[in-house]
């Protein structure tokens, strides 16, 4: 026989709908949880406690459970299967009982039966209560993955909260109001010689947000390239008005970088807005980066000039592709730039290479005669 629902009938109820309902739009207000979000969540947990504090101990199905949470009040009812001989009183009512609930009801019908919220035991009401934490702290590292998996490559400013004296990660507060978290600064990602102490402001650029059935980790960097691309952006009217365009950076945290810029309109001189009048720009940069030296060129379509550049400060004599291999060329430099093109541990060739993506042979003139 096909089921239908019949009417559910009056239960009793705890008249705290409108007190719930205040509590969970303050709650929306303070961490951005939805009020449908909890209201769902407290129901299961409602549905749950019932389920499992019942008289006779019987862990009947979820669909057999039903909570109406509204802000007229909180009432609940529990589903059965109307039969004509009851062989599962959990699950099943016999027709007769069921006619004194519903005279119209009929065999195989399933009847709303009122539930007595007020004889719940304290277990009940401690097991709705964890769920509800549960779905609280659950919403709370949704509403934290969603807010930075949306920032993910932003340089944000944070302030240290604590320094891990055993491995030297960090914890460091960003964000601000509701969307404030510890996000992680691992020492490999922090720039070396830098030292800071809780309460110190900092810049991070935002790796990624990693979310785990227990929390969400926010991970941070002061060493990807990223970082300098962002500080230019916030110095250079010119790269936020589109008249600039940084290409490729290539870096080694604390020490140097090199930036590959292009200009985009006619007239503007890229590696000069970058460095700013009186060199204000760059300067900043520096100052940020504790010192960290930044080497400005321009970026170019032909690879020779491209490789010429990016081994500045030194003078190139010529720079010839290499036939047969691909992305490999020769450089010439006179004798006494031998030393600058290739720099301290070969740190400028090194750069260089990174930048342009090509195998760099530096040989000083004498040598190629």
């Amino acid at each position: 026989m096909a089921q239908r629902r019949t009417k559910k009938t009056d239960a009793p109820k705890i008249d705290i709908g409108a007190e719930i309902f205040a509590s969970l739009r303050e709650l929306e207000k303070l961490k951005g949880i939805s009020v449908d979000y909890m209201v769902e969540r407290l129901k299961q947990a409602m549905a749950n406690a019932y389920r499992k504090d019942r008289e006779d101990h019987r862990d009947i199905p979820a669909e057999n459970v039903v909570v109406d949470l509204s802000e007229e009040g909180l009432f609940m009812y529990q589903v059965k299967t109307v039969v004509e001989e009851v062989e599962d009183s959990a699950l099943e009512i016999h027709i007769d009982a069921a006619r004194n609930i519903n005279p119209s009801i009929q065999l195989g019908d399933n009847v709303s039966i009122p539930v007595d919220i007020q004889k719940f035991g304290r277990i009940a009401a401690q097991t709705a209560k964890q769920v509800v934490i549960q779905g609280i702290r659950e919403a709370e590292r949704g509403v934290v993955y969603e807010s930075y998996s949306s920032k993910t490559q932003e340089l944000l400013t944070g302030t240290v909260s604590r320094i891990d004296p055993a491995s030297g990660d960090m914890l460091v507060t960003v964000g601000q109001g509701n969307e404030q978290h510890n996000a992680i600064l691992r020492a490999s990602e922090q720039i070396p010689g830098e030292y800071y102490q809780p309460g110190d402001h900092i810049r991070v650029y935002i790796l990624e947000a990693r979310q785990s059935s227990r929390s969400t980790n926010v991970y941070v960097s002061r060493t990807h390239p990223n970082v300098v691309r962002r500080l230019f952006e916030l110095e250079t009217p010119e790269i936020a008005e589109g008249q600039v365009e940084i290409r490729n950076i290539a870096r080694e945290a604390g020490s140097r970088s090199k930036m590959a810029v292009r200009a985009l309109m006619e007239g503007v001189d890229p590696v000069g807005a970058c460095v700013g009048p009186r060199g204000g720009r760059v300067s900043a940069v520096v100052e940020e980066l504790r010192g960290e030296k930044i080497d400005i060129v321009v970026w170019s379509e032909d690879p020779c000039e491209y490789v010429r550049a990016a081994l500045s400060p030194a003078d190139v004599v010529s720079v010839e592709l290499i036939p047969g291999q691909k992305n490999a060329c020769r450089v010439l430099v006179p004798d006494d730039q031998l030393s600058l093109a290739i720099g301290k541990e070969g740190q400028n060739a090194r750069l260089a290479a990174r930048l342009t993506g090509f195998k760099i042979d530096i040989k000083p003139v004498s040598q190629a005669e």
